[in-house]
């Protein structure tokens, strides 16, 4: 069997996607590879493939539970025997399954990290023929990424354990430089075949806002996707619990995620999610990592994340399946508050020194720095998230609310002068909204009592919107005439240009010349390559999920895993009416014909 043959009979397309193709040729000439490639580029399909066409076993290392019981599930139901070992099983499943892993009885073996050292899988593994280690999530690896874990630190010490190396792999879906260095470093890659395919997906459309009112904006984007799953991401574990709530009072199919909850709730609530049983999440950033479901269409963050790691990888949880999906960031300035003080009471991980651990709390300030800045730019919102991880894109997507949204350039200077200027008079460090306040010339207790109200340049602005004023300040910081001090209390400082404003210099800033030419979360038509379509008979498409959903019931398996909305939409526009038809859907290969073909071909022949 080729590599072609075997994308075609078990996973139903007909072509690899850009940079799968080479990953998979380089692990089948036996080097090592590193995959970086976005979410819902097909990683999996990078080691699945070899895995099926060498000889022995591939065993994947993975950090969540729900992970691997979502990749399993998903390989048995493409006819390939796979299976996991975990603390999710029984000592007697736990036995079983190592058994018939010995046996030979899968060609795809999911380990959680903490497993590998143990006396009886490195027993196991020592009788068997392991062709390939494959590590998901790789960038686990490393103490720079945003989900470290020291127990991936273990990998390299079970591979020397083994008489025989086998070829290793490595994939994730976001890293930097450093993380990248990292991977390779820490695994030992020898001569490894690299592909960085880029972080662009350009089926998802970015937006932010800074509502007066998050639940009004959240309400709005969940009402225009009625009908559709969404994640509403919350800071809080308080949040998740009030917008949840709220929602369910206001007749939304909604359910919870959060650390607080007991593991049987988290699963059942989870499972309610995933078998569409349940259309909208909220939930803590614990919720997620891992999650295969295909047909997110918006990710709405109630609070900014403290990092464009974590955001990303949120918000690339919408659209998995290439159709255009919404990601709605929702700011306002207690999010940063929140965000500081959860760095500030971060715990370094373990046997780091006070050097070390120093570093990374400077790192992860800095880290929230650029989030913040994400939530003020002016500019396309897509190139700003692909700079960060070194990429460097056009300046106009055409697709986030900045470029959808008409701005001119003001001259703000007497503005900024009189900021910077209360800045400099300040006997005692302030923060943004006491500085924005004070120009405005408020009357509060804090002000006052703080004797800012004898600061010369007090109301000086006080013809100028307070949230005007805020924006000047947050794009003073931006622009380096500014900055906010990392000590406790974040206090905004002059720097080396400050001068430079109030000598003479001008400050050009853009500004929204009218609203966004779209409403956020609208919906649209979409065709078979993620494209807006109006080929599609909704009617029909809404049928064949109904379909869908009855088998995946009785199948008691997500319905995405059946067949994914891309292949339903592809079915609607391609009508097929025969088996070789059929095949030709994406998505659609020998072994789930075998199994759904015929029902919903006998669907489409009655809709013709």
């Amino acid at each position: 069997m080729t590599k072609y043959e075997a994308l075609k009979k078990y996973f139903g397309y007909d072509s690899f996607r850009e940079g799968q193709d080479i990953l998979v040729d380089g692990i089948l000439s036996g080097r090592d590879v590193m995959g970086i490639m976005p979410t819902g580029a097909g990683k999996s399909i990078c080691y699945q493939i070899p895995a099926l066409l060498m000889p022995g076993i591939t065993l994947v290392i993975s950090p969540l539970i729900s992970l691997m019981k979502d990749q399993v599930t998903t390989l048995n139901q493409a006819g390939i025997h796979a299976a996991y070992l975990n603390s999710s099983l029984t000592p007697g499943q736990y036995r079983t399954a190592l058994k018939y892993m010995v046996n030979g009885q899968y060609k795809i073996v999911y380990v959680a990290p903490e497993r590998l050292l143990t006396d009886s899988f490195i027993a196991a593994a020592r009788t068997m023929e392991i062709s390939m280690i494959s590590v998901d999530e790789a960038h686990c690896i490393s103490q720079w990424g945003q989900d470290f874990r020291p127990s991936y630190l273990k990998i390299l010490d079970f591979v020397n354990l083994l008489e025989k190396r086998p070829i290793l792999s490595a994939f994730t879906a976001t890293a930097t430089r450093e993380v990248r260095e990292d991977i390779l470093a820490l695994l030992d890659l020898q001569n490894p075949v690299q592909v960085v395919t880029g972080f662009d997906r350009k089926n998802l459309r970015f937006l932010v806002q800074h509502p007066q009112s998050k639940w009004r904006a959240a309400l709005e984007v969940i009402h225009a996707h009625r009908g559709e799953c969404g994640i509403l991401y919350c800071l809080t574990r308080k949040t998740v619990e009030e917008v949840c709530e709220q929602l369910v009072r206001n007749g939304y199919s909604a359910t919870r995620y959060h650390a607080g909850l007991s593991d049987e709730e988290r699963r059942h609530n989870q499972d309610d999610f995933l078998y569409d049983r349940k259309q909208i999440m909220v939930a803590t950033n614990a919720f997620g990592m891992g999650i295969d479901k295909s047909n997110v269409r918006y990710v709405i963050h109630y609070n900014m994340p403290k990092n464009m790691e974590s955001y990303y990888q949120e918000a690339g949880r919408a659209g998995r399946d290439g159709l255009p999906s919404d990601c709605i960031l929702l700011y306002s300035g207690q999010d940063v508050v929140t965000n500081q003080f959860f760095i500030d009471k971060m715990e370094p991980p373990e046997d780091t020194d006070a050097k070390t651990a120093a570093m990374i709390r400077e790192r992860e300030q800095e880290r929230l720095k650029r989030m913040t800045f994400y939530c003020f730019t002016n500019e396309c919102l897509r190139e700003y998230i692909l700079r960060y991880f070194g990429e460097y894109g056009q300046s106009y997507c055409g697709n986030c609310s900045n470029c959808l949204t008409q701005f001119e350039e003001k001259d703000v200077t007497p503005i900024a002068r009189k900021l910077i200027g209360c800045v400099k008079e300040c006997h005692w460090g302030y923060g943004l909204v006491t500085i924005a306040d004070t120009v405005h010339g408020s009357k509060s207790s804090k002000i006052l009592r703080a004797r800012l109200d004898e600061n010369p340049w007090y109301g000086s602005c006080a013809d100028v919107p307070i949230h005007q004023l805020r924006q000047i300040l947050n794009h003073l910081v931006m622009k380096g005439y500014l900055a906010v001090s990392t000590g406790e209390y974040h206090v905004i400082q002059l720097t080396d240009t400050s001068e430079d404003i109030l000598n003479g210099g001008t400050v050009l800033m853009k500004t929204a010349k009218e609203k966004p030419k779209l409403v956020s979360g609208k919906k649209q038509k979409r065709g078979s390559s993620g494209s807006v379509s109006g080929d599609m008979d909704h009617a029909l498409f809404e049928r064949l999920r109904a379909l869908r959903l009855e088998i995946a019931r009785a199948q008691k398996v997500p319905p995405y895993i059946v067949f994914s909305d891309k292949t339903l939409v592809q079915m609607c526009i391609l009508r097929p009416q025969t088996h070789s038809e059929m095949l030709q859907v994406s998505g659609v290969g020998e072994m789930k014909y075998a199994k759904y073909g015929e029902q919903f071909l006998t669907l489409l022949k009655k809709e013709s």
